[in-house]
């Protein structure tokens, strides 16, 4: 994954992603009604900072989505974004099991901000499963920052591979 990236947060992003979890509070899109909350203004849902993903270049699911990287042009006779030829458009993500998803947030995400995203890894470690062989978890932290280098949130993702396919 690209250690760092910038994620750029506005309201229409902020609307999309509450529609697509089915959240109607206004607070994450109506600008009068959230102005009159303690908050002062419009913020992201809880766990808007997910999204960010579209804006990593490396992303290690970016080319299962086909979503060229920034600034690249695609391959002539290839449509923007496609998997590289003889190649399958990302990962083999036949072993790998997405395994928790923390968020921790020391100031609301607002309209406006521009974050910078950076990663590194967390702890690792392992245990016996029951039918996938040895387990590798391993955490990867982001932390959020704004233009002033202040935290705004921090994500921890738990990943898992598994020593072999799962068998039916």
């Amino acid at each position: 994954m690209s250690d760092e990236y910038r994620f750029p947060v506005d309201l229409t992003s902020i609307l999309l992603f509450a529609s697509a979890l089915g959240e109607t509070n206004p607070i994450y899109y109506d600008e009068e009604h959230a102005a009159r909350t303690p908050l002062g203004g419009v913020i992201a849902p809880p766990t808007f900072s997910i999204a960010s993903a579209h804006w990593n270049p490396d992303h290690p699911l970016r080319g299962v989505r086909r979503i060229p990287r920034p600034g690249h042009a695609p391959a002539s006779g290839r449509p923007a974004g496609g998997p590289e030829p003889g190649g399958g458009g990302g990962p083999n993500l036949t072993r790998v099991l997405h395994g928790e998803q923390r968020f921790e947030y020391h100031r609301p995400l607002r309209p406006g901000m521009v974050l910078h995203a950076s990663s590194h890894p967390g702890k690792s470690w392992a245990k016996e499963g029951r039918r996938g062989g040895q387990m590798r978890f391993s955490e990867r932290i982001t932390e959020y920052r704004d233009g002033n280098g202040e935290l705004v949130v921090t994500e921890t993702s738990v990943g898992i591979v598994t020593g072999k396919a799962v068998e039916s």
